[in-house]
């Protein structure tokens, strides 16, 4: 069984097994948009596999991460901008 770590989602702790992907984390935790584009809309993961950009969310401060690339661990910082 995995251990379960601790990650930050916009200020609020969530529990999750080590290795899940932050954008499972995400979804988790309720968060469907991750970013908004240059024009104002709405984005949140799509294709899953790093191909789209869409899920892009900063992490431990370095921006544009994706999402779907990154796996969870221990006290790390997700910041959205949706």
């Amino acid at each position: 069984m995995p251990r379960l770590v601790t990650v930050k989602i916009d200020g609020i702790e969530i529990r999750v097994p080590s290795g899940t992907s932050v954008a499972a984390a995400l979804a988790l935790a309720g968060k469907q948009i991750t970013h908004r584009s240059v024009t104002g809309q709405q984005r949140g993961p799509f294709c899953g596999i790093g191909v789209c950009l869409a899920c892009r969310v900063t992490i431990n401060g370095q921006p544009g991460c994706r999402s779907c690339k990154v796996s969870c661990q221990e006290g790390m910082e997700v910041i959205t901008d949706g």
